[in-house]
């Protein structure tokens, strides 16, 4: 007989040893494979909805002042306000339904019918030569771009906490990706029969002068979905163990994937239960509600007049503005999120990211200060004066972006994604606590727009104090929203794998 201290290894078991190794070793040494097919179709995905949702940035305020609403030029953002929060209200009402839809019908044709909906959207909105077509198909659109938080809640399913940090990344690039692709499509294209017409200069494009850029959208859209179809998997927990009910048992033992665990259904009570979650709500809410409002004033502040203190650009300049704002949201989520998410805690991470917005409102009147500056009474602006004033921009934008690295509906933010799926209750209550914290977002983009519009045009046409009275109240509510977001810090320790096991004997 062997001694007790021997390794004995035969032919039918090779491997023997390795079985009884530590679980948490191996997974140290040994992360779990990306599947990288998978997260390729689903960042494809995710590229569309940033494009759709940016590209109309840029000629936004001139489509409603061609519509002849008002004779007030500080009155156009009002009725872009209102566009804006007729999306968002539109947002709000279909997260939820598209979530519990997707737990039925699995997550592969929620998001593909979103994402065919959003291009129909896209080129109705081209298409529209009224308000109420306007808010109509952006309304439409809103609706279609509540799968979202099935897009977040499928890519918490493929990856696990060994590989998230490569994976989470690239997804994410998706948002900034768009944010430079779309603004582009939008400045370069609108008006596309005057600006191109030996190319371009057919009747509809003289009919419909932002239908163009909407058309070049909806193909993206029509292309992500193709790309979906064909690679995109079905990932819901239902919907799998469906799948593998039909393997044999045989065949069982060679299965890749993990096992399915089953998960008790958790209302919106108990999810909220949980101080991390709640927490992140709250603060959610304050942080969609700061970031939504800033790229609402952003384009609102760069289209009005110097003296109403704007910056005067034409819709070509504020769309390379925001181009500008998505390539450096692009290398911070390039270069430095995966690091950052490695070697710092993800909450205090989401503290500094939220505290750079009272900074980003600061900054915004000195860049009109600059631009009066330089402003000659000829016209002529000064290439030194030019140039001071595109730092001030790349440094205004800049903070904003890393302020942005906390959001996760506009930019899909890394780390709030891994804070809710590190602290959901149990691991199958991710895709409810995604939307739980979606839903308090999109409440506070609901109507954040017309809120900030209109502060904005009440400020500048009763020049209180002096027109920046809006920069005031948005630094306040951002410092609030700072101090509110220290919640994170108390709540969101890692669970050890104890302390998970314990929560889910519990429930």
């Amino acid at each position: 007989m062997a001694p007790d201290d021997e390794v004995v290894h035969d032919e039918a078991d090779p491997f023997l040893p390795e079985c009884h190794a530590d679980p948490q070793v191996t997974s140290k040494t040994s992360p779990t494979p990306l599947p990288v097919g998978q997260l390729a179709a689903l960042c494809a995905v995710r590229l569309v909805d940033p494009i759709a949702f940016s590209q109309l940035f840029p000629y936004v305020n001139d489509f409603i002042n061609d519509l002849h609403l008002t004779n007030d030029p500080s009155r156009i953002g009002f009725y872009s306000g209102l566009v804006e929060s007729s999306f968002a209200v539109s947002q709000l009402c279909s997260i939820y339904l598209w979530a519990k839809l997707s737990d039925v019908v699995g997550r592969k044709p929620v998001i593909l019918t979103g994402t065919l909906g959003t291009a129909i959207a896209t080129l109705g909105f081209g298409l529209s030569d009224s308000l109420a077509g306007i808010l109509f198909t952006r309304g439409l659109g809103g609706l279609f771009s509540g799968n979202i938080v099935v897009i977040h809640s499928m890519l918490g399913e493929i990856t696990d906490s060994s590989n998230q940090a490569k994976a989470i990344p690239f997804y994410t690039l998706m948002w900034p990706i768009g944010s430079v692709v779309g603004p582009l499509i939008g400045g370069t294209f609108s008006h596309a029969a005057s600006k191109y017409p030996d190319l371009l200069g057919y009747a509809i494009f003289k009919k419909y002068p932002y239908f163009f850029p909407c058309l070049v959208s909806a193909i993206i859209a029509f292309f992500g979905v193709l790309l979906g179809f064909v690679f995109l998997k079905e990932t819901v927990p239902s919907r799998r163990k469906r799948n593998n009910a039909r393997c044999t048992s045989s065949k069982l033992s060679l299965d890749n994937e993990p096992p399915i665990p089953e998960h008790r259904p958790m209302g919106v009570k108990e999810v909220l239960a949980c101080p991390a979650i709640s927490a992140l709500v709250s603060s959610g809410f304050s942080l969609s509600f700061v970031h939504t409002s800033f790229d609402v004033v952003f384009v609102l502040f760069c289209y009005s007049a110097l003296h109403s203190g704007g910056l005067a650009f034409s819709d070509s300049k504020i769309g390379l503005t925001l181009a500008i704002a998505g390539c450096i949201s692009s290398t911070l989520q390039l270069f430095f999120m995966p690091y950052l998410l490695r070697t710092f805690d993800c909450a205090k991470m989401y503290l500094f990211s939220m505290s750079m917005f009272p900074f980003v409102y600061f900054c915004l009147p000195f860049l009109n200060l600059i631009a009066r500056w330089g402003s000659a009474e000829d016209g002529d602006v000064d290439a030194r004066v030019v140039a001071i004033l595109w730092v001030g921009i790349a440094i205004t934008l800049g903070l904003s972006k890393i302020g942005t690295l906390a959001f996760s509906q506009v930019q899909s933010s890394a780390i709030s994604i891994v804070l809710v799926k590190e602290h959901s209750p149990t691991p199958g209550a991710i895709s409810q606590s995604n939307v739980i914290v979606q839903f308090a977002m999109c409440f506070a983009r609901s109507f954040a727009p017309f809120l900030v519009s209109s502060l904005f045009a009440l400020s500048i046409d009763n020049k209180l104090l002096w027109g920046y009275l809006w920069v005031v109240v948005m630094i306040s509510v951002s410092s609030v929203s700072c101090i509110d977001a220290r919640r994170i810090l108390l709540h969101c320790r890692k669970q050890s794998r104890e302390e998970w096991q314990m929560t889910r004997r519990h429930l």
